[in-house]
């Protein structure tokens, strides 16, 4: 029988053999190596719409407006990073902003469907634990964004959808409005426009819209959405929209649809996608970034790239993503003349961008 002395030479050994041939990084927890080292640098990234965004359609006090909302979402979810938050609770911090925004088509400001209410789609996901959580058509709810969360982590559930996804809302104290508290008077304006451009085509139902400003100068896709990095290391992803304008017969498009609109893997990156829902689901576009990367060996700029100004526009879509990877590496490729965007990094800087030549 071998002493505790006799045994500590070996283990002494085995360890010195480990320290040079086992990464250090093999050796520890997910994040542990950098959180000590400080080797993940915060990063957060936004986006509010893509589309036809031209400097000569925006007035000086509405590009104002934009760039402000878009740098207080910014500021909100950087706030949380920096006191250590998790990249989750940067995510939804920053998308209840915009939410609350009667700028973008999230929340309150969101497009009309055909009936003339506002139905309100959000998902969320966690790079590090691949959980995910969605909502689709809900009528009620201040912030589908929180309840998207709240599906992911009190539910056994990914996507709830309509009446039954508001029910769940109440049994979770969410905070609940009528469904006036969205409406605008301009989007009610956009509604009629694109009701009454049917009328005029003879077309049997007017088309839905997307983004709900075809009928503006301004055309975008004003769905928001934001991707973190916190200190761990762990990335985040959410969506929020209000879909199309005149959409029927319970409409739901890629924001809550998990690999198309929103995904989020540690191993890749994490995306957030705006534009015409209907081909980002053709394209899984959001986990076909992140397939590229695992599968092709692709950067996250050339992933994001491919997708966006070949795939995607080959098949006849619109729209743009961002993208984060766990190196603070960030992309926003969009096939559109703008996109509402933009990003604070470690240092606490912000930048924010709506033009495509910015």
């Amino acid at each position: 029988m071998r002493t505790l002395t006799s045994r500590t030479p070996r283990k002494r050994w085995l360890m010195r053999l480990l320290a040079v041939c086992v990464p250090l990084s093999a050796l520890l927890p997910c994040g542990a190596l950098a959180q000590a080292d400080g080797a993940y640098p915060i990063t957060l990234v936004v986006h509010g719409g893509a589309g036809t965004i031209l400097r000569e359609n925006m007035t000086p006090e509405l590009e104002a407006a934009y760039r402000a909302e878009l740098a207080e979402a910014l500021r909100v979810g950087y706030a949380v990073l920096n006191e250590g938050g998790r990249s989750l609770d940067a995510v939804e911090a920053t998308l209840r902003v915009l939410e609350d925004s009667p700028l973008f088509n999230a929340g309150r400001g969101a497009v009309f469907t055909n009936d003339g209410i506002v139905e309100l789609d959000a998902s969320i996901m966690d790079g590090a634990t691949h959980n995910a959580g969605a909502v689709a058509g809900v009528r009620h709810v201040r912030h589908p964004i929180t309840l998207a969360r709240r599906v992911m982590e009190a539910s056994p559930h990914v996507m709830l959808v309509g009446d039954g996804a508001e029910v769940f809302a109440r049994e979770q104290g969410m905070e609940m409005v009528p469904n006036t508290y969205f409406h605008t008077e301009r989007r009610r304006q956009q509604l009629e426009a694109a009701q009454q451009a049917g009328s005029a085509t003879g077309a049997l139902h007017a088309p839905a819209v997307p983004a709900g400003d075809a009928m503006e100068p301004v055309h975008k896709f004003g769905t928001v959405g934001a991707v973190a990095l916190d200190r761990q290391g762990n990335l985040a992803a959410g969506t929020s929209t209000g879909g199309m304008t005149n959409k029927r017969w319970g409409r739901v498009g890629d924001s809550p649809i998990i690999g198309a609109g929103t995904y989020a893997d540690n191993a890749t990156c994490a995306v957030s996608a705006t534009g015409h829902g209907e081909y980002f689901i053709r394209g899984v576009v959001a986990h076909d970034i992140a397939a590229l990367m695992a599968y092709g060996g692709r950067s996250l700029q050339e992933a994001a790239d491919h997708v966006i100004l070949e795939k995607l526009g080959a098949a006849g879509g619109t729209g743009g993503v961002i993208a984060l990877d766990r190196e603070g590496h960030v992309a926003m490729p969009f096939n559109t003349p703008g996109m509402y965007r933009g990003v604070v990094d470690a240092s606490g800087t912000v930048r924010v961008y709506i033009y495509r030549d910015e």
